[in-house]
């Protein structure tokens, strides 16, 4: 069981991939810790938005098997 993770703008950078497949997480923020952990995201989860399956969820939402989570990260524009 497997939930797809995308990657934009800075955390796209970071993670240096536009998506990966990861084991299915406990919550939202156990899956973000572990992703800020491992390539050393410097937003806090506060300062970013997060969605599950193209739209936005709140973070105490339940991931579940097959979803695409994205951790969407403040962007300027011009």
């Amino acid at each position: 069981m497997s939930v797809t993770v995308l990657y934009f703008a800075a955390l796209k950078e970071a993670a240096g991939t536009t998506q990966e497949t990861l084991p299915l997480p406990e919550s939202l923020p156990a899956l973000y810790a572990a992703l800020r952990a491992r390539y050393g995201f410097a937003y806090e989860p506060a300062a970013l938005r997060v969605a599950l399956n193209g739209a936005f969820a709140d973070w105490t939402d339940t991931v579940r098997a097959g979803d695409a989570v994205a951790f969407i990260p403040p962007v300027s524009g011009g």
